[in-house]
């Protein structure tokens, strides 16, 4: 059935193809974070163990909400590590790094993906598409608060 929300067919496709990078970051993010949940050790282990619990728990919500936005506008959202892996910006971790390093890698991930976030409000705000706007709006907002609650813990 025809989508008739007031949004272009050609912004709807270039809103879902930014917010596919917006949902690949965050997953590569919610994979790095639950890894390192998993795998910390060191005097900080159950600070860090806790907090990135917090953190991985708030990316897979957030996976829901990007998916669904782009299944509203009328597109299949990516579900694959190889449909994730070629939109991704963020790098995956496939060692166990070091406590610091960790924290480090994910004050990287979140500011990719709060950069990632920036490249696609153009595309939705052209749209008049208010809601994918709220949307990138909060993710961003938890994406740089993140990223500094986290460098916090390096200085």
């Amino acid at each position: 059935m025809k989508i008739d929300i007031g949004i272009s067919k050609d912004d709807r496709k270039a809103i879902t193809e930014g917010l596919s990078r917006v949902l690949a970051d965050t997953f590569a993010l919610y994979l790095k974070t639950h890894s390192f949940h998993w795998n910390v050790t060191g005097p900080m282990f159950n600070t860090l163990h806790v907090m990135f619990m917090t953190q991985y728990t708030e990316l897979w919500t957030a996976l829901d909400e990007v998916a669904e936005r782009i299944r509203a506008l009328g597109h299949p959202a990516p579900g694959s590590f190889t449909q994730f892996g070629g939109l991704a910006s963020i790098q995956e971790e496939a060692g166990v790094p070091k406590a610091e390093d960790m924290i480090r890698q994910l004050v990287e991930g979140h500011e990719a993906a709060a950069r990632t976030i920036r490249t696609v409000f153009k595309a939705a705000e052209k749209a008049d598409d208010q809601p994918t706007a709220d949307l990138l709006t909060q993710r961003l907002q938890i994406h740089e608060k993140t990223a500094w609650m986290l460098r916090s813990l390096l200085e």
